[in-house]
């Protein structure tokens, strides 16, 4: 099993390329089963995560397969885009999501609505994925319950039924899940009438899986708010659509600049998704400012330490708070950091303690008193946003820190040892 390997104490600097957001791809990918035409997705993030979702969506009938990029001037075909994937499904071939592929990733629970909503009927193991918070899924029966399906869970599966098709309806969600007003989208653009989606999630995931619905042919008002009215179609066509550069991402990279005392320029990178991490970057005393390709950010000081609250967009996401928290064990001063949004989200903190730093946790708050220099030393990563918690931390360690059980950062990130090492950094992927 691979770890990764990180001698700290270099400044990074120069340029990384931003790729396509695996919260984003996820649920496109997922749309292809509300139509028979080929729904092709570009700026596509090579990821476990894709390879995962890819190989459930096969067992319904998709076919998957590499697309050539956009035609030339003259309408010719090109070559090959190896960012782009076509998805094919003229006939769903299996509504049943079995456990062995639906428990290696949570995002498998967004077939269910497109399921139902073109055969009438689902079966959907229970998900798994990262053991950080419970992270019921109520709240997308609930909804698809509000759209006319019969909900049954039975045997560790959420059966569903429609056998007359989805109607619209209003539905109030409890929470603004993120899965579950992706689903609902889903769903709701193949019912019959129209359906209200309150108390919407506004994340530029949820905003992209919108607009590729929309030129896929639905009917969507309100992207980008708290309420989304769909208008269902009988059918969805096939289309063309980039995914949306990945915020946690960028997120993370700007954290590295600001960590190492670095200067790096996120190219792709759309800074309006980012607008509570860059505000939080500039109150620790990095720098940032627009370029023409994206963002950059410059820290030329220790940063200062600050008190962070997780929240639903645009607040401060919670899959950058294992990051910041790296950030802040190296601070000048004590902040507190609130994570609101998943319970058991610190589950980085022994590892980073494992490294000197000075972190007390009570319930869903952590004390964080920074110290001068954190300690190289093996750890264990133990979900995907804790491992490169822990990698930030080891570029900022004394000596030598070992990361293992690093398959974790490959399901959100492409390559990361490589894009650290071109900026600067001493790492390196090894074998056990």
């Amino acid at each position: 099993m691979d770890r990764i390997r990180i001698s700290g104490g270099r400044r990074l600097a120069g340029e990384v390329t931003i790729r396509g957001a695996k919260n984003a791809a996820l649920p496109l990918m997922v749309a292809a089963l509300l139509t028979e035409e080929p729904l092709i997705l570009t700026n596509m993030p090579h990821l476990a995560d894709i390879d995962t979702l890819a190989a459930l969506l096969e067992s319904h009938g998709v076919v998957v397969a590499p697309a050539a990029s956009e035609p030339d001037s003259a309408g010719a075909a090109t070559e090959p885009d190896e960012r782009a994937l076509s998805f094919t499904v003229p006939e769903i071939t299996n509504t049943t999501a079995e456990y062995d592929l639906v428990r290696k990733m949570r995002a498998s629970v967004l077939v269910l609505g497109p399921l139902v909503a073109r055969e009438g009927r689902a079966r959907v193991s229970l998900p798994g994925g990262c053991a950080i918070g419970s992270r019921p899924v109520d709240i997308h029966l609930d909804g698809l319950a509000r759209l006319g399906a019969e909900i049954e869970l039975r045997d560790g599966y959420i059966e569903a039924s429609a056998p007359n098709g989805l109607t619209g309806g209003t539905v109030p969600l409890a929470f603004p899940s993120v899965g579950a007003t992706e689903n609902l989208l889903m769903a709701a653009s193949l019912a019959d009438g129209q359906s209200v989606i309150q108390n919407a999630a506004r994340e530029p995931e949820v905003s992209d899986l919108a607009r590729c619905l929309v030129s896929m042919g639905a009917d969507i008002e309100g992207i980008g708010t708290s309420e989304l009215t769909i208008t269902g179609q009988p059918r969805l066509k096939g289309a063309r659509h980039a995914v949306v550069a990945d915020r946690i991402e960028a997120g993370t990279y700007a954290i590295a600049a600001a960590i190492t005392g670095g200067d790096i320029e996120l190219v792709g990178a759309v800074a309006e998704h980012l607008e509570a991490p860059l505000q939080l970057l500039e109150q620790v005393g990095a720098t940032v400012s627009q370029t023409d390709r994206g963002f950059r950010i410059s820290a030329d000081q220790r940063a200062h330490a600050v008190d962070i609250a997780t929240s639903t967009y645009p607040g401060f996401p919670t899959d950058l708070q294992a990051q910041a928290m790296a950030l802040m064990t190296v601070a000048e001063g004590a902040s507190v950091i609130s994570e609101t949004i998943f319970e058991n989200r610190f589950m980085h903190v022994p590892e980073l303690i494992r490294m000197g730093a000075d972190i007390t946790v009570r319930g869903g708050t952590a004390m964080v008193r920074g110290v001068e220099r954190l300690r190289g030393a093996p750890v264990m990563a133990t979900d995907l946003r804790a491992s490169s918690s822990l990698v930030l931390a080891g570029l900022v360690a004394d000596g030598e820190t070992m990361i293992s059980r690093v398959y974790h950062i490959d399901r959100g990130y492409e390559r990361i040892e490589e894009k650290l090492a071109a900026l600067g950094a001493d790492i390196e992927r090894v074998g056990t």
